[in-house]
């Protein structure tokens, strides 16, 4: 396990408990097994980018991402910390498997406090669905949004939206 004086995201501790009736542990991983990572978080709060980044750095249509709280997030195995320009242009930090390259989460500084997890690295996968998508205009054309679900051509610019959105 990596020492958390030298890693600011490993944590040996269980995150706390967040107080939101929705909130569940949320527990995942890489592919090799060499990094987990314990959440609490809503599950129901993820959403899919479809900008053209994710699309290429996943390797799929688009990628489902899930906000948590730093503060209720704990990692342990050594990372491979990377900067990565977002779709908004902003330098985020993405975290991966030094072993497996698994794209873990990422942090961007323009969400202090939140670490944005890659839902395909959960345990459980099979009830989450995105409660929006955005960057649309880059969507796959075969790709059709009959969700119902909010969408954006690009990403909310306002704080507060964004708030709304994640609940």
């Amino acid at each position: 396990m990596t020492d958390a004086s030298t890693n600011p995201i490993a944590s040996p501790q269980a995150p706390p408990t967040i107080r939101h009736p929705r909130a569940a542990t949320l527990v995942g991983g890489c592919a090799c097994g060499q990094v987990r990572y314990r959440a609490k978080g809503r599950a129901d709060r993820c959403y899919a980018c479809h900008c053209t980044e994710c699309q290429t750095r996943s390797g799929s249509a688009f990628a489902l991402l899930l906000p948590v709280a730093e503060t209720h997030f704990a990692c342990e195995g050594d990372v491979l910390a990377v900067e990565q320009t977002e779709a908004g242009g902003v330098a985020a930090r993405l975290y991966a498997c030094p072993r497996c390259l698994t794209r873990l989460f990422t942090r961007n500084p323009l969400w202090p406090g939140l670490v944005i997890l890659r839902v395909g690295t959960l345990e459980e996968t099979a009830a989450v669905a995105p409660a929006f998508h955005i960057w649309t205009r880059s969507q796959q054309p075969w790709l059709a949004l009959s969700d119902g679900r909010p969408a954006f051509e690009t990403q909310p610019t306002d704080p507060a939206e964004w708030r709304r959105l994640l609940g």
